[in-house]
């Protein structure tokens, strides 16, 4: 069978694969304990979940304008004037099913053959994928636990060509934890600024779960708002993953390219939850908040049990709900069977082993780290680093 040559630029999201494998061990009755997926294990607020059952008594069930009801994208404007203090108007808004929809409509309306797309690593797993989809090239700029996982005005200034067209990261960022401050950020726009060519696309899904404050966006600095792509959703901060609606925020003739795109792959997104989509972002944070305390805690947690094991080193996350650490110094070690060579084999090793499902560093740019969700009860992690422990602690 002679399928596409466009199967071959890129490659299966390793969270969906490690996903996949331990879905297949539970289905042969092995416990297995998933810290792979980004998915909170909340589930959605009550209040949302009845204007979506209203929507459907009152039937709102029919096809919805691709770039979104009217109602949603004015709802998405009221947030981002109370959330960020930035003013755009429906016209700047398209909503799509999912952020990841929102990311591939941005890379896909700015990126041509042959352009650069500058990435600071780790990064999420889809981001070079979608870059290499649109046949532009992936500039990855190395940061480092050290650092913090974050780059600086110097960094991009050095990676930046005459082929550069694009900047894409995020803060919070998947699978770092990483947050750019206000100041970051304003460093990052002095370079951009002086590089009127190049766009940026600032991925802001994991904006409610900040552990630093306040939420800082690079599409406040006036100078470059026009070449930002905004990208959120309702995934993360509403605990609403299997509602599948994302939004971008952008200059109206981005906007209207990433509208054209999308009408060509799915038209508009899912009638209902645009309608629940309103009520969750136009009502009070109070059940985004109760979820991110319980994240706290959790982290705090997570972050006491690694110091516990040897050989690990970790910078404390600021954002989202992953802990990212350098596991190399396992590199080499075997149990008398398993020889560990690299994140991936470790990764393998602790699904196999100690039943633990996570993620390989090289899939987020960075081949000494495993990604670490702890998007999961306090009980399950606690159980799951314990299965880490043992399993790392047999490797010589």
């Amino acid at each position: 069978m002679q399928l596409s040559s466009f199967l071959n630029r890129f490659n299966e999201p390793e969270t969906l694969k490690m996903a996949k494998l331990g879905r297949e061990l539970r289905a042969k009755g092995i416990d297995v304990i998933d810290l792979s997926l980004g998915e909170p294990d909340f589930d959605t607020p009550t209040h949302i979940k009845e204007a979506a059952i209203k929507a459907i008594h009152d039937n709102w069930t029919h096809y919805t304008p691709v770039a979104g009801f009217l109602d949603l994208r004015e709802a998405v404007c009221g947030k981002f004037k109370r959330d960020n203090d930035l003013e755009y108007k429906p016209e700047n808004i398209v909503v799509s099913t999912g952020a990841k929809q929102s990311l591939a409509n941005a890379v896909l309306a700015l990126v041509d053959e042959g352009d650069e797309v500058i990435i600071p690593t780790p990064f999420w797993v889809t981001y070079s994928e979608l870059v290499k989809i649109a046949k532009g090239k992936v500039v990855q700029i190395k940061t480092t636990t050290e650092e913090g996982f974050k780059i600086n005005a110097q960094q991009l200034e050095a990676a930046i060509t005459p082929k550069t067209k694009l900047f894409l990261f995020s803060s919070p960022c998947n699978p770092s934890g990483a947050v750019y401050s206000k100041e970051e950020l304003q460093a990052l726009a002095s370079v951009f600024k002086k590089h009127p060519g190049i766009f940026i696309v600032s991925d802001e899904i994991y904006e409610y779960i900040n552990y630093t404050g306040h939420h800082q966006s690079i599409a406040q600095f006036a100078d470059i708002k026009e070449r930002v792509v905004v990208v959120n959703g309702l995934s993360k901060g509403f605990a609403m993953t299997g509602w599948r609606l994302g939004y971008i925020a952008a200059n109206a003739e981005v906007a209207k390219a990433c509208e054209k795109v999308q009408g060509q792959f799915t038209s508009g997104a899912n009638s209902i939850t645009q309608k629940a989509a309103i009520t969750a972002l136009t009502n009070d944070l109070r059940p985004s908040m109760e979820m991110v305390k319980e994240f706290t805690k959790r982290r705090a947690r997570v972050l006491e049990i690694m110091k516990e094991i040897p050989g690990i080193e970790c910078s404390e996350p600021d954002g989202a709900f992953y802990v990212f650490p350098d596991m190399s110094a396992y590199f080499g070690k075997k149990d008398g069977e398993a020889v560990i060579a690299n994140a991936g084999d470790l990764s393998m090793y602790l699904l196999n082993k100690a039943h633990v499902s996570s993620v390989m560093g090289d899939a987020f740019g960075d081949a000494n780290c495993i990604r670490f969700s702890f998007a999961n009860s306090m009980e399950k992690i606690e159980e799951g680093w314990n299965r880490i422990k043992k399993a790392l602690a047999a490797l010589k």
